[in-house]
Parts: C-alpha cells; sequence; structure tokens
C-alpha cells in the first residue's frame, strides 16, 4: 500500500512538473506595477482613504473611521501575502492535502486532531462589539482584494489549483489559533523516540534540570510538502524565539527610552512579517504585523512601545489514556480531499483531557494511546488584548490589556515616552503547576485544569534598578508560581545584559550593533575545555592538522563571524565529540533542546568520567581527517527559499539564496543550527528587527530578512536582504506629515458609491 502511494504520488508531482505555472524571475515586477494592483475603487468604505508606500512597499494608511482603517489593512494584507494567507488558512483547517496531494494526507490527519478551531466557535460568540467590528471590516479588505475578477491572482492559486473561498471572521479566529500553536508540539516527535531508549528517566531529569526548551528541528533534508508545512508551521508560531530589550531614559543617550526587538522563526520567503503604519481616531500605530492578523504584535503608538518573546509557558501537557476504555472516547469522522486522488476520511478521537495525539502517524513512536492537553484548547480572546494594547498609552493600560492574552505565552517588554520600562507576561497558566513533572508523559488521572494565573497574577518588573529590561526566552525572575518547566539558555540574555552594563549612555547605534552581535562567550569556554581534554595523554605533532586545530581553539574570541576559522574548527569538533560520547538517545534528546550546548558543557565541565578524553582525542583525529580549513561562513549557510523549495522535482525554481551566515544557535543574533559536522543550512533565527527611540516619534527603524511583497518577481520580494547583512534599517515615521514628505507613491481608496476617479 505504501509502495502504490509512493508511485501515485511521484506520478503526480510529474504532473506538476510539466504543468505548474515557472515563477517570474526575482526582480522584475516594477512596484508601480505592483501599485497599480491595488483595488481602488467600488470599496466597502465609508469615506475616502489615503495609502501612502514607500520605496520599499511599506504603507502608512490614514482614514477617517475606524473601521475604514481596518478594511484597508485587510487590502494591504491581501495585496500584499494573499498567496502565503491562503496556504497558512489552509494549514490552519487541515486541508494541506488539497494543495500539493497525497504526500500530505499524515500532516493532515494531525491538524485535524490537533483541531486549532475547537475554541473558534466560542471565541466567536463572546467577541465585543468593537472587536468583531474591526475583524469584520479587516475580512471585508481582504475579500475586496480576492474577490476581484479583474485583478491577477498570487502564482500559489494557479499552482494549487486554489478557488476564491470568501475570508470569514472565524477564518482571522483560526489562524490565530494557529500563530498560538505550541512551540513544544515538533520536538515532542524526537524527544519521544528517545523516550523509549534506557536511562529515559535520567535523561529527562538532566533536561529538566537544564531549563532545557524543547526546540524546533534547524537542520533537516527537505523531505517534500509535509515537511514544508511543518515548517509552516513553525514558521508562524509568534515569537517562538526572539530577543526584546527596553532601555530607560536613565540610561538614554537622547534622554528617552528605548525599545529594540528581533523575533526568531523559521527563515523563508516570504518573510512572516510585514511591516506597516497607520493612523485613524481611535488607532495609531507602525509596527511588524503578521500576515492575516490585524493588530501591530511588536512595535509602537505615540505614547508607549512594546515587544515580545516567547515565555515558553506551561501551555501543553501529554497524559497516557492507554487505560482508557474505548467507548469513553468522543469520535467525528473527518474528510480530507486529496489533490489528484479521492478523498479520504478518518476517524478523530478525543477524551477529556484533549484529542488522541497518538492516533496521528507523526507521533507514532509512542508506545500506547497518549492525549494532549493545551490551553489553546479553551476559549481567549487575543484579538481585543492586542487591540487594546496598541491603543495603551501608560503600563497600566498595557497590562490590562494582556490580561487577556492566553496563547502562546508571551514575555512583553514595554517602553514609554515618559522614559519607563517594563516586563510583563502574558499567558494563561494553570494554576498549582508542579515544579518539576516527572516525565514529559504524565499517567494515571489527569488533574483538572479548573483555575488559570493570567498577567495581572503573574510576576512583574518596572523601572528596576539596572536602567534596562531583557528578555530572551530565559527562566522569568523568580520561583513562583510555576510558568513553565523548561527554558532557553542564557547565552543570549547574559550577553545583551552585559554589554548594556558596560554601556555609557545607550542609542540607536549600540542598538543595532548589538542586535547584530555574535559572540557566546560560554561556547569559547566549551572549546578550551574540549582543546585541553583532546591534548591529554596524546599531545598532536607540531604543525599537524590536530595541532593547528588546536591553535584555532585556543585563540578563538567566541565570535561566530563568517570568516572565523575557530567557530568553524569548534562547531566541527563539537560534532565528532557528541557522536563519540553519547548514544544516539542521549544525541536525540540533546538535539531536541535550545540547551544543547550547554548540557553538554555542563557534562564536560562535571568531569570524572575517562570516556571524555577518548571522545575528544577521537573527535580531534575525525575533525583533522576531514578539515578543509574552512571559515564559518562556508559551512554555515543562509539559503532562503519560498517553502515550495521543498517540493520534489520543481522545488529548484523556489530558491533564491545561499549566503554565508554569521552567528550560530547561542548568540544573539541567532541563526541557529544543530550539531553540523560540515556544511549545513540554517533554517530558524532572527527574521526581523525593530528599534524605537520613544523619545522621536519618527525614529522607528525595522528591516526584514526578506521583503515586504509575497509577489513572485516583485522588486520588493526580497530587496531588504541586502539591507539586513548590511545591518542597515528602514525608517518608519509616525507623524503622517514626515510620511508625506517620505512615502512618495500615493493609493486613494474610495467607496463604492463614489465611483471611478
Amino acid at each position: 500500500m505504501r509502495l502504490g502511494r509512493a508511485i501515485e504520488a511521484m506520478r503526480l508531482l510529474g504532473y506538476l512538473r510539466l504543468r505548474a505555472p515557472k515563477p517570474p524571475r526575482r526582480g522584475t515586477v516594477p512596484l508601480e506595477n505592483r501599485l497599480a494592483q491595488f483595488p481602488v475603487t467600488g470599496l466597502p468604505l465609508a469615506e475616502p482613504v489615503e495609502i501612502r508606500w514607500d520605496r520599499h512597499q511599506i504603507p502608512f494608511i490614514e482614514a477617517n473611521a475606524d473601521r475604514d482603517l481596518a478594511v484597508a489593512l485587510g487590502l494591504v494584507h491581501a495585496h500584499l501575502r494573499l498567496g502565503q494567507m491562503e496556504l497558512l488558512r489552509r494549514v490552519a483547517y487541515g486541508r494541506v492535502s488539497e494543495m500539493v496531494g497525497p504526500l500530505a494526507f499524515d500532516l493532515d490527519h494531525t491538524l485535524r486532531i490537533l483541531d486549532f478551531g475547537r475554541a473558534v466557535p466560542a471565541i466567536d460568540r463572546a467577541l465585543p462589539d468593537t472587536t468583531r467590528e474591526w475583524l469584520a471590516g479587516f475580512v471585508a479588505g481582504i475579500n475586496a482584494r480576492l474577490l476581484r475578477t479583474d485583478l491577477p491572482l498570487p502564482l500559489e492559486f494557479a499552482l494549487f489549483d486554489l478557488r476564491r473561498e470568501p475570508w470569514s471572521v472565524a477564518d482571522v479566529l483560526m489562524l490565530g489559533r494557529l500563530v498560538g500553536a505550541d512551540i513544544v508540539w515538533l520536538a515532542w516527535q524526537r524527544l519521544l523516540s528517545a523516550r523509549e531508549a534506557p536511562g529515559w528517566r535520567d535523561l529527562w531529569a538532566r533536561l529538566v534540570g537544564a531549563d532545557a526548551a524543547p526546540a524546533p528541528e534547524t537542520d533537516t533534508a527537505e523531505a517534500g510538502p509535509a515537511a514544508a508545512a511543518q515548517q509552516g508551521l513553525l514558521g508562524v508560531n509568534n515569537r517562538s524565539g526572539s530577543n526584546s530589550l527596553a532601555v530607560a531614559a536613565t540610561r538614554s543617550a537622547g534622554g528617552g527610552a528605548w525599545i529594540a526587538s528581533d523575533p526568531h522563526l523559521g527563515l523563508s520567503l516570504p518573510n512572516n512579517w510585514l511591516i506597516a503604519g497607520y493612523r485613524s481616531p481611535g488607532h495609531h500605530a507602525v509596527g511588524l504585523m503578521i500576515p492575516g492578523l490585524p493588530f501591530v504584535a511588536l512595535g509602537r503608538n505615540p505614547w508607549i512601545a512594546w515587544g515580545g518573546t516567547s515565555l515558553h509557558a506551561l501551555a501543553s501537557e501529554l497524559h497516557d489514556i492507554s487505560d482508557l476504555a474505548d467507548a469513553s472516547l468522543q469520535e467525528r469522522e473527518e474528510t480530507i480531499a486529496v489533490r489528484w486522488s479521492a478523498e479520504r476520511r478518518v476517524i478523530v478521537r478525543r477524551c477529556a483531557v484533549g484529542p488522541v495525539l497518538s492516533d496521528s502517524a507523526l507521533f507514532g513512536a509512542y508506545r500506547g494511546r497518549l492525549a494532549l492537553r493545551w490551553v489553546g484548547h479553551h476559549p481567549s480572546d487575543e484579538f481585543t488584548a492586542m487591540l487594546a494594547l496598541n491603543r495603551a498609552c501608560d503600563w497600566n493600560a498595557f497590562t490590562a490589556a494582556l490580561d487577556g492574552f492566553a496563547v502562546p505565552g508571551q514575555n512583553m517588554i514595554y517602553a514609554d515616552a515618559a522614559g519607563h520600562v517594563g516586563h510583563a507576561l502574558a499567558a494563561r497558566v494553570p494554576q498549582g503547576a508542579a515544579a518539576l513533572p516527572d516525565d514529559l508523559v504524565s499517567r494515571g488521572a489527569a488533574p483538572a485544569w479548573e483555575a488559570f494565573l493570567t498577567t495581572r497574577d503573574l510576576p512583574q518588573r518596572y523601572d528596576p534598578p539596572a536602567g534596562f529590561v531583557v528578555s530572551a526566552n530565559d527562566r522569568p525572575a523568580g520561583t513562583a508560581p510555576v510558568v513553565g518547566h523548561l527554558f532557553s539558555s542564557r547565552d543570549r540574555v547574559e550577553r545583551i545584559s552585559a554589554v548594556l552594563e558596560a554601556a555609557g549612555a545607550i542609542g540607536f547605534t549600540r542598538l543595532a550593533r548589538l542586535q547584530q552581535d555574535v559572540e557566546v562567550a560560554s561556547a569559547r569556554q566549551l572549546a578550551r575545555l574540549l582543546a585541553q581534554l583532546a591534548r591529554t595523554g596524546a599531545v598532536p605533532a607540531p604543525g599537524s592538522r590536530g595541532d593547528r586545530i588546536l591553535a584555532l581553539l585556543k585563540a578563538w574570541d567566541g565570535c561566530y563571524r563568517v570568516d572565523s576559522h575557530g567557530a568553524a574548527a569548534f562547531e566541527v569538533l563539537l560534532f565528532h565529540f557528541a557522536r563519540r560520547f553519547y548514544p544516539p538517545a542521549v544525541q536525540a534528546a540533546y538535539a531536541a533542546s535550545w540547551k544543547l550546548r550547554d548540557l553538554i558543557r555542563r557534562d564536560v565541565e562535571r568531569g570524572g568520567e575517562p570516556r571524555l578524553a577518548d571522545a575528544a582525542r577521537c573527535a580531534l583525529r575525525d575533525t583533522a581527517r576531514r578539515w578543509h580549513w574552512r571559515s564559518w561562513g562556508e559551512l554555515h549557510r543562509l539559503r532562503l527559499d519560498h517553502p515550495l523549495a521543498a517540493l520534489p522535482l520543481i522545488g529548484r525554481r523556489y530558491r533564491y539564496f545561499d549566503l554565508p551566515a554569521a552567528g550560530g544557535s547561542e548568540s544573539v543574533m541567532k541563526t541557529a543550527n544543530g550539531l553540523a559536522g560540515g556544511r549545513h543550512r540554517v533554517r530558524y533565527g532572527s527574521n526581523a528587527r525593530h528599534v524605537s527611540d520613544l523619545s522621536d516619534l519618527d525614529a522607528n527603524h525595522f528591516a526584514l530578512l526578506g521583503g515586504q511583497d509575497g509577489w513572485f518577481g516583485s522588486t520588493t520580494f526580497a530587496d531588504q536582504v541586502d539591507l539586513w547583512r548590511a545591518g542597515a534599517y528602514v525608517r518608519v515615521p509616525l507623524l503622517p506629515e514626515t510620511v508625506r514628505r517620505s512615502f512618495p507613491f500615493v493609493t486613494r481608496l474610495e467607496p463604492a458609491e463614489a465611483g471611478p476617479t
């Protein structure tokens, strides 16, 4: 049966190769041509709306009514990213097989099991009138572009044979739930496999003891459409990594507070973010938006600024339900449409805890029956929370808005025009959670999640004595209440804090340089420890490859620059050391952690294990045999592709950049990699930047690793890549008069009754 499906899939992909339209070459569609595709008449507006664009196709919208602004935002999102939004909408509903055929069936089945939409009807019914009106206007704008038959559709429609299906408020809510997906789900696949190996209890204790947050796969072989969709699921996860900091006026060069944020997500084209600014009677903001969601996730208004990083909050649990009788499970039948094949029906089961995750082929490593419990299956209203935050004018309004936010749990960083800074936690955390779980999977009766802690109950910091606040997915200060179990390495937060503490007056230049910082002190420390171990007993001959590698490690400053030979030598040596020292189950578990190098360093520092020196000596010989004196940038490659690049046969058409990349998994400028013994691809890391001076309404600086436009061939599809590599930013003002001077392209939108102009 599986062989038959594989043959069928390859035959159909051969058909796709012959019939699929080829994307235009990058940079062949001028900005003027793209703006000419924007609908300007017959729109669901009460009054005219003006949109000004800069040369990067960044918009600033001015509307006389809030609902008109929402409509214009929907039009802008659809104009720039309709293809991306349609793909994400189908991922949220588990409809990937409709686009790519049988290869995505197991993924669709898993998405139906995860059931992102379980709470959507209840959320929809409970929306406040103002939020519903805003979302309805946004949806009306999307549909005003989608349903215009006189305008061309993105290439994705032809490639995947997509139909024009009008959007609804429920679709936007569904996309919000997809964005709220728990980052740990993808990592659980690997941890569940490691769990079957001997010594799991000790291994789990090491992971929990190191706060090792499960991490997404960072360097896997391309495996087709299902892998692409899983990467897409990761890619939209809201700030699944990230750095964010705020500097108070007392530490500022210009006398006002500063904020700087750089989210870490899956790296692909188009970018996971778009940049926009807007003003209406009730809204005035600039910042980074997630395509398909009508609020500024990272940015500022005239009074405050906000950034965020993933809290790694306790939002999900796995429970063994093998003892439950089949009769106690609820079942529903789902129909999965499959392109070029017959539709298939599947049974989706759930129990009182949640969906039966072990029914998924992607989680088939678990020996037993496994249920998932997720906070996102409970109703919560992140849209009202974020819209209130976008309009907040002080700390009290900021934290009050966050009290309604549940998923994904966030560290929220704050700065204001009065010079204050703060750090609040935005999450819905089960009350009374155990400090240390015994296992990845709980057994026995699952205690009910009857009460939750929210922002008002969780730790906060406001104007700390240091004069700044920093978040980099590390464990929040304090131990009570329990907000999570697994957190990221402290390397980034300690590096950022050290730079800020050592600085005098802090301004734009310092913060921009910090966002490109690639020094990792702990890596330098581990490199020297491994070099010392490798010298034990048998010193390499002077001038030999082994001797030169040890000299590189001794001299290495811990910086992952593209021209660094020391960084390359360390990472290749670390790869071979891990293969020599750890059994496969331990390697797999460590690799599923954002503390991979911390865990290895702890083992090396603990010592007392004769095999350590043997493994280090063997690793040095392995490294010397394979060493070609490559720099870090020759090994560490930034490949920017469209997700379609993962498709067999036609994928090469959608590959755009293969560049040397600075940084590493623990550097402030994150470009993550697993253990890498040679040339590898960066799939996850920093993909957007924001820096704002709160004393100047126009001093807002942004950059995308990519570009604004998702339209294949557009000159703004990837025009910011060179800016990104140079450490440059695009200035996006808040003051309309500044926008009029610096944004030269104008689009005037007319209501339906006004007719053409």
